[in-house]
C-alpha cells in the first residue's frame, strides 16, 4: 500500500492534518533548495518527536573513513558524505512559559503544509492547544532565495486565540551538528568563532579534513500587528550555538511575528577571511529589500524557470502534480550556474548515497538540462567530467590499469572514487560508458562539436583505453569477453559478459576511434595537442579496434534475445506476476543470497542498452527484448520506471507506459519504495521528464533534426512541453485529436513528425 496523504493539486504539494508518523516523510517531500543550498522541511520551532534534521551546502562534504569488515586492496579510503550543515532555521517559541512543541501539544487542528512550486515557497499553518490550555494559531512562510542564493527567509507568526500571552521568540544558530549516516560518529564541523552585532549573529566553522570554511548567519526582527518592535535581543552564547530572545506581550487575537534572514557564505565563493563581511553584505541586501519584496522576486524567478521547463497535463491532476514536483526539485538542486557542482542523487533532501555525482547525471539529467535551459548548462556538466579526468586516470591506476586508461568513479565529490561497496565500486564499470554517451548525446542534440576537440576527445581516449584493457581474449570463444562485472541490474554481482556493459564497451571504442579521425581532419591543431599529450600510437588504435570488432555478446537462439549475462537462462524464471506480494520489495524482504540467485531485475539492464542505442536495433527487436525482460523486472530502482515508460510508449503499449509514468512521477509522493523519509530521488526525476518528452512525445534527434512520434494516454485530454533546440524554443501540444507546434525565434525550423517533414515558422501555430 503506497502512501496517499498528499492532496492532489496542479501547483502545490499539500498535506492536511498532523500525523507524527508522517513527519520524516514530509520533511523530505517538502524540502526546499536554490542550487547553492537546501534543507529538509524541518519545523522551525522545537520538535521532540522523531525527526531527521538536515541542511546542506552545495559542494561542501566530508571524507568519512571507509568502514568495512574485510578490507580489500584498492578500496577507497573514504566515503564522501554530503554534510549536514549548521542549522540556521531554528526559532524556539515559548508561550506563557511553555515551549511550543507539536509533539507535546494537547491538540493540533487545522494543520496544513504547502509547498508552492509555482512560486517557490513553503508554508505551514495550524492551531495548537498547549498544555497550559492556551490556544494559538501559527503561520510560517519560508523560502530560499533564487536571486540572493546565500540567503533564506522565514516569517513566523503566532496569534493567541483564547487569552493574552507573553510570547518569546528565540531565533538561533547551531553548528553542533552531526550526520545521521556517519561511519565512526566523527565530529564533522569545527566551530571557530561565534559573534554578534546588534540583531545579527555569525558562526564561523570549518569542516574537518576537507577544510571548507563557512559562515552561518542570521538576522532577526519582531513585529506586533505588522509593526516592527524596536527591541534589542537578549543574547545567549555557547561554544557552537547562539540564541537571541525577544519577548512580546500579545493580546488575544493579536499577531506577533518574527522575520528571520539566514544562510551561508562559503570559501568556495569568497576568501575565507571575508566570510563574515560577505554575510553582512548579504543580510544588508536582504533586509533592505524586506521579506515581501524578496518573496515577490522569488515568484518572478520561478516564473521565468517555469516558462521554459513546465509540462502541462490536462485531465489528470495526479499526473500533473507529479511531473511538476519532479521539475521543481531538479531546479531546486541544480541550476547550471557553477561547473564545479553536480546533481546529487538525493540533492538537498537527505544524506543517503553520499557524493554529488553518479552516472545518473550523464544518463538521465543532461537531456533535461539541455532542453529546458541552454546548452551551456549541459556543457558545464560535461566540463565537470573533463576537469576530473586526471582523477579518473588515478582511479584506474589504483586498480592496475596503465597508459592513461580512465575509470570514472561510481560516486564522487572531486573526481576521486569514494564508493566502498566492492560489487559497485569495482564491478559496476558501465558508468564509464555513460560519460562517453553523454558526449555523443550533447553533440547530437546541440550540434556543438567544439567540446570534443577542446575537452571531450581526451575523455573518450581515456575511456577507450580502459575498455581495451578491461576486456579479456577468450580462446574458447575466440572473442573478447568482459568478466566480473555488475550491470545496471545491481541484483546481479560479479557476473560475466553483461550484454549492456559489453555493448557499451564496443560502442565507446568505436566512438573514440571515429572522433580521433574527425578531429584529425577538422581540428588539426587540437589533434596534435591531444595526440602529443596522450601519446596515442597506431598500434594502440589497432588493439582497440580488434577488441571492438570481436566483442562477445551472449545470445539465446531459443528466445531470440541478447542475454543479460552468461547463465541468465540457468535461473528459475518465475515472473514478477507470480511473485507473492508479501515478498515485495525483495530488497527489504529477501536475503542478498536469494536475490542474487533470482531472475529479478532491479532496473533496465539489457533494455538500458536498447534505450541508449535505439537506432541500432529494430522496433521488432525492442519488442522481443521488452516482452522478455520487463516481466522479470521489480523496478526497485528509482531509475527503472522511466526507461520502461519510454519504451512501452515507443511500442504503443500505452497502458503500460502510463502505469510506468505514474510510478516514476509519483515515486516519492506516493513512496513506492517505502523509503522517502531518507530523502528524494532527484536524478531519476529527470527520467520522469524524459518519459513524457521522449516517451509520449516520441522526441528523438535523427539526421540533425528533431523527430516526433506523438502519443497520448487515454487518461489525459492533452499535454504540452517546450524544448530549447539549438537556441530555438519549440512548444509541442498534443491532444486526443491533434498535435500542434509553435516556435519562438526568427528562423524556420524543419522537423519530422511521424516520418513526415514539417516546417515550423516562428509565431505560427502549425498542426501536424
Amino acid at each position: 500500500m503506497n502512501q496517499d496523504y498528499i492532496q492532489p493539486d496542479n501547483w502545490s504539494i499539500i498535506e492536511e492534518g498532523f500525523d507524527a508518523d508522517r513527519v520524516k516523510s514530509s520533511e523530505s517531500l517538502f524540502s526546499i533548495g536554490n542550487g547553492a543550498m537546501g534543507q529538509r522541511a524541518n519545523f522551525e520551532e522545537q520538535y521532540t518527536g522523531p525527526t531527521f534534521q538536515g541542511s546542506y551546502i552545495a559542494g561542501v562534504y566530508y571524507p568519512d573513513k571507509t568502514r568495512v569488515g574485510w578490507w580489500k586492496n584498492g578500496y577507497p579510503e573514504y566515503f564522501a558524505k554530503v554534510l549536514n550543515a549548521p542549522n540556521w532555521i531554528g526559532i524556539n517559541v515559548v508561550i506563557n512559559g511553555e515551549q511550543l512543541d507539536l509533539n507535546t501539544c494537547v491538540a493540533i487542528t487545522n494543520f496544513r503544509r504547502e509547498l508552492n512550486m509555482k512560486e517557490g515557497w513553503l508554508s505551514r499553518t495550524f492551531t495548537a492547544t498547549l498544555q497550559n490550555k492556551l490556544e494559538v494559531e501559527v503561520k510560517t512562510t519560508r523560502f530560499l532565495s533564487l536571486d540572493l542564493d546565500e540567503v533564506g527567509a522565514i516569517n513566523y507568526q503566532v496569534t493567541p486565540l483564547n487569552g493574552d500571552a507573553t510570547i518569546k521568540f528565540q531565533p538561533y544558530l547551531d553548528s553542533g551538528i552531526t550526520n545521521e549516516d556517519t561511519n565512526w560518529d566523527d565530529q564533522f564541523w569545527d566551530t571557530l568563532k561565534v559573534t554578534t552585532e546588534n540583531d545579527k549573529a555569525f558562526i564561523e566553522a570549518k569542516t574537518m579534513k576537507t577544510g571548507f570554511h563557512t559562515c552561518t548567519f542570521m538576522q532577526a526582527s519582531v513585529y506586533l500587528e505588522n509593526k516592527k518592535q524596536e527591541q534589542n535581543p537578549e543574547v545567549y552564547q555557547q561554544e557552537n550555538a547562539i540564541t537571541f530572545t525577544y519577548s512580546l506581550s500579545v493580546a488575544k487575537g493579536q499577531t506577533a511575528s518574527v522575520v528571520k534572514f539566514g544562510g551561508y557564505t562559503v570559501d568556495r565563493n569568497h576568501d575565507k577571511t571575508e566570510l563574515v563581511s560577505a554575510a553582512k553584505t548579504a543580510l544588508l541586501t536582504a533586509s533592505e529589500k524586506g521579506f515581501a519584496q524578496l518573496l515577490e522576486a522569488q515568484k518572478q524567478a520561478w516564473d521565468a524557470i517555469w516558462k521554459m521547463s513546465d509540462i502541462t497535463i490536462d485531465g489528470d491532476v495526479k499526473a500533473q502534480q507529479g511531473i511538476r514536483f519532479n521539475i521543481f526539485q531538479l531546479n531546486q538542486t541544480y541550476l547550471g550556474k557553477d561547473s564545479s557542482l553536480n546533481i546529487g542523487p538525493k540533492g538537498f533532501t537527505g544524506e543517503k548515497y553520499g557524493g554529488s555525482t553518479y552516472w545518473d547525471t550523464e544518463a538521465y539529467c543532461i537531456p533535461f538540462y539541455m532542453a529546458t535551459k541552454d546548452q551551456n548548462v549541459a556543457r558545464n556538466l560535461l566540463k565537470y567530467r573533463y576537469n576530473h579526468l586526471e582523477k579518473a586516470i588515478e582511479n584506474a591506476e589504483k586498480l592496475g590499469f596503465k597508459n592513461g586508461a580512465a575509470l570514472y568513479p561510481m560516486v564522487t565529490m572531486n573526481g576521486e572514487e569514494c564508493h566502498n561497496e566492492w560489487e559497485i565500486t569495482f564491478e559496476e564499470i558501465h558508468r564509464n560508458g555513460a560519460i562517453a554517451f553523454a558526449i555523443f548525446n550533447y553533440y547530437r542534440y546541440t550540434g556543438d562539436y567544439s567540446y570534443i576537440p577542446e575537452m571531450g576527445l581526451e575523455v573518450l581516449i581515456g575511456i577507450a583505453r580502459f575498455w581495451q584493457q578491461r576486456a579479456t581474449f577468450s580462446t574458447d570463444k575466440n572473442q573478447y569477453v568482459i568478466l566480473g562485472v555488475t550491470g545496471p541490474n545491481e541484483y546481479e554481482n560479479n557476473i560475466n559478459n553483461n550484454f549492456y556493459t559489453n555493448y557499451l564497451a564496443k560502442w565507446c571504442i568505436d566512438y573514440a576511434l571515429d572522433n580521433i579521425e574527425k578531429v584529425k581532419e577538422g581540428h588539426h591543431d587540437d589533434y596534435l595537442r591531444i595526440t602529443g599529450k596522450t601519446k596515442i600510437t597506431h598500434e594502440e588504435l589497432h588493439a582497440w579496434q580488434k577488441v571492438a570488432d570481436n566483442m562477445y555478446f551472449p545470445y539465446s537462439e531459443k528466445h531470440q534475445v541478447y542475454l543479460q549475462q552468461d547463465g541468465f537462462l540457468d535461473k528459475e524464471l518465475i515472473t514478477v506476476a507470480d511473485l507473492p506480494k508479501v515478498d515485495r520489495p525483495i530488497n527489504q524482504k529477501w536475503s542478498w543470497d536469494r536475490i542474487l540467485r533470482s531472475p529479478y531485475i532491479k532496473q533496465a539492464d539489457v533494455l538500458q542498452g536498447f534505450y541508449f542505442f535505439e537506432d541500432q536495433f529494430s522496433t521488432e527487436e525492442l519488442k522481443r527484448h521488452f516482452d522478455f525482460y520487463e516481466p522479470f523486472t521489480v523496478h526497485e530502482s528509482s531509475l527503472s520506471p522511466c526507461v520502461h515508460s519510454i519504451q512501452a510508449a515507443k511500442l504503443d503499449q500505452m497502458d503500460q507506459a502510463y502505469t510506468f509514468y505514474l510510478r516514476t512521477s509519483r515515486l516519492d509522493l506516493d513512496d513506492y519504495n517505502k523509503e522517502v523519509e531518507e530523502g528524494l530521488h532527484i536524478t531519476s526525476m529527470a527520467g520522469t521528464w524524459m518519459s513524457i518528452v521522449e516517451g509520449y512525445g516520441g522526441m528523438r534527434i535523427k539526421n540533425d533534426m528533431l523527430n516526433f512520434e506523438p502519443r497520448i494516454p487515454k487518461e489525459w485530454d492533452a499535454y504540452s512541453f517546450k524544448v530549447n533546440f539549438r537556441d530555438q524554443i519549440l512548444k509541442v501540444n498534443v491532444s486526443q485529436s491533434e498535435t500542434t507546434f509553435e516556435l519562438e525565434g526568427n528562423t524556420d525550423l524543419n522537423i519530422i513528425v511521424n516520418n513526415n517533414p514539417l516546417t515550423i515558422s516562428p509565431n505560427n501555430l502549425v498542426k501536424a
